[in-house]
């Protein structure tokens, strides 16, 4: 099954949170890499003040899981199986795999700022967004990932610097900050 205009289809893998190194690891040893085009999760940039420094820091975005792109779900979930580290694999129904909706899909490419093209999963991090704060308190986001996406911005902690945004993810709110 291949996306419109022949790009992979994007699954998503359920993993234990903080396990995604080694799954995403296990998958590049133990899977053969004919069944699927890249393996990744979500990085986001952030800045975090420590021992009075603001330090620039690199977080799991959606901690948890792990992305998975391919052609050939059937038999790379029969590879799957055999990955220790290896949860579930989101939206399995019987035999048939739901891959995440284009839109979902379209959200992570705009946030990650990947316009086309192939994405790698050096280029799926999550920039810093540039905000500007206006003496009655209205924020306008001026450059970056949340630039356009007012909408989806619930809060602002201008305190510790992060943003919370609601998203839809697998058919359900999630919130992301």
């Amino acid at each position: 099954m291949e996306g419109k205009g022949g790009a992979p289809v994007y699954y998503v893998i359920q993993v234990v949170s903080g396990m995604e190194d080694k799954v995403k690891e296990q998958i590049e040893v133990m899977v053969e890499k004919e069944l699927y085009d890249d393996c990744f999760y979500p990085i986001r940039h952030v800045k975090k003040k420590i021992r009075g420094e603001w330090k620039k820091l690199r977080e799991k975005l959606l901690p948890g899981y792990v992305f998975i792109t391919s052609d050939h779900i059937k038999d790379l979930y029969q590879e799957l199986r055999h990955v220790p580290a290896f949860t579930k694999l989101l939206g399995k129904d019987s035999e048939l795999f739901i891959p995440l909706p284009d839109h979902e899909v379209e959200w992570l490419k705009r946030i990650t700022g990947l316009g086309g093209g192939k994405s790698s999963s050096r280029d799926m991090e999550v920039q810093i967004s540039q905000v500007s704060v206006s003496e009655d308190d209205e924020i306008t986001i001026l450059s970056g990932p949340l630039k356009n996406m007012e909408g989806y911005i619930k809060k602002i902690d201008l305190h510790r610097r992060i943003a919370k945004v609601e998203v839809d993810f697998m058919n359900r709110k999630t919130v992301i900050h």
